[in-house]
């Protein structure tokens, strides 16, 4: 079930799902590209392509991966890896005319990675920023609270719009740092929704959009059915019935998974206001509270 005004990027091409992998190992470019039409023909309206590190010595193996999947789906492409050497690459292969002019994104950019926007001498592309880093005194660091989330986000956007780049706040997607709820001890989860309240709450930043990898919220938890549909699928979706009001409106995940926006009655939805709530030990005791439930 489809979430009104949320769109996904499709998350499943990527060596951490260990059935893709096997396609990477194998050079398997025709399963690739099966696994990229299936996302879209699932609803996905945008592809993250992952192929882990060899796409720093196999620059064939992506451009031919890129033109197999541009072959079969007409969406973009969004090219997830940290390394200008390898955006280049993929940035030099996209073809925008075979997804209907839409630009490609680059996943990601953040305060320590600013040499990313001389991609854009390339094509043009949208871009995820990343609100979890900062640069402090010429020194990266982790933000930890939604102040420092809101705050970097509000200094990135800010320079990007103002710099001589051509980017308008449609090209601009902020993660907000969905991370993982079995060892969030510093109320990192909290963290991320309060975030997705200030940047919604905040004129300066209309327009923007807000994303994050849905999937890293559940790892790690084992798997369990309560009233009949899988926990981590509804801890995901307690996520997004917080988020998605809020402005939340693109995540990375997998296409044919059943999001939707739960009911305020639903037991999940109440175990995870209740964790999220806390910090500490605490917090970890009342997953477990959860799952005994």
């Amino acid at each position: 079930m489809a979430i009104p005004g949320l769109s996904i990027i499709g998350e499943r091409i990527n060596p951490g799902f260990q059935s893709t992998k096997a396609m990477f190992d194998n050079s398997d470019v025709p399963a690739i590209a099966e696994l990229a039409k299936k996302q879209a023909d699932a609803g996905a309206k945008y592809l993250n392509l992952n192929i882990g590190t060899r796409a720093l010595d196999d620059p064939e193996f992506m451009n031919e991966i890129i033109d197999a999947i541009q072959a079969v789906v007409d969406i973009p492409l969004s090219f997830d890896f940290p390394n200008v050497a390898v955006q280049e690459i993929c940035l030099k292969k996209y073809d925008p005319a075979k997804a209907n002019g839409q630009k490609p994104i680059v996943n990601s950019i953040c305060e320590t990675r600013w040499d990313m926007l001389d991609l854009l001498g390339i094509q043009p592309f949208k871009i995820i920023l990343m609100s979890s880093e900062r640069v402090e005194d010429g020194v990266g660091l982790q933000n930890k609270t939604s102040a420092e989330m809101w705050e970097t986000t509000r200094r990135m956007v800010k320079a990007l719009l103002a710099e001589d780049h051509g980017l308008t706040t449609d090209d601009l997607i902020v993660d907000t740092a969905i991370g993982t709820l079995s060892s969030d001890t510093e109320g990192l989860m909290r963290a991320s929704l309060e975030t997705v309240n200030l940047i919604n709450q905040d004129p300066d930043l209309k327009g923007i959009h807000m994303s994050g990898g849905l999937s890293n919220l559940s790892v790690q938890l084992p798997s369990k059915e309560i009233e009949g549909a899988p926990m981590k699928l509804q801890l995901e979706n307690a996520y997004l019935s917080l988020a998605v009001p809020n402005g939340f409106d693109m995540v990375l995940g997998t296409p044919w998974r059943a999001y939707e926006i739960l009911p305020e009655d639903n037991a999940v939805f109440g175990h995870f206001k209740e964790i999220i709530a806390l910090d500490g030990t605490d917090a970890l005791r009342r997953i477990r509270k959860m799952y005994k439930s």
